[in-house]
């Protein structure tokens, strides 16, 4: 699956379908890490973390801050926003809260 830019709802629906649920930051980074063709290690290392962090974040078990996902963003080279908005809303559904995320460049 290759992911290249997420900014259209469209397209995020069309993945979504694909996935079969909502598309989260895990999932999003897995799929631009096989789109580069970089192996866990190599992007743990690029991100300086450890490949078991690495592979905790794309499976769910770890959710990780704004900060954390705007430095993702820039180890792929893509605009921050779509990624912080994808971790934050992660963090909105793990607490339960039935609300939708959105951000925008300040």
């Amino acid at each position: 699956m290759t992911i290249k830019k997420l900014k259209d709802s469209s397209e995020r629906k069309y993945i979504e379908k694909l996935l079969g649920g909502p598309l989260s930051f895990g999932m999003a980074v897995e799929a631009l890490r096989g789109r580069d063709a970089i192996s866990q290690a190599a992007l743990a290392k690029r991100l300086g973390i450890s490949r078991q962090y690495l592979c905790d974040v794309e499976k769910g078990r770890r959710l990780v801050s704004p900060e954390q996902a705007a430095r993702f963003a820039k180890a792929f080279g893509h605009p921050p926003s779509v990624l912080v908005k994808l971790a934050l809303q992660d963090s909105v559904n793990q607490s339960g809260l039935k609300l939708k995320v959105s951000v925008e460049a300040a």
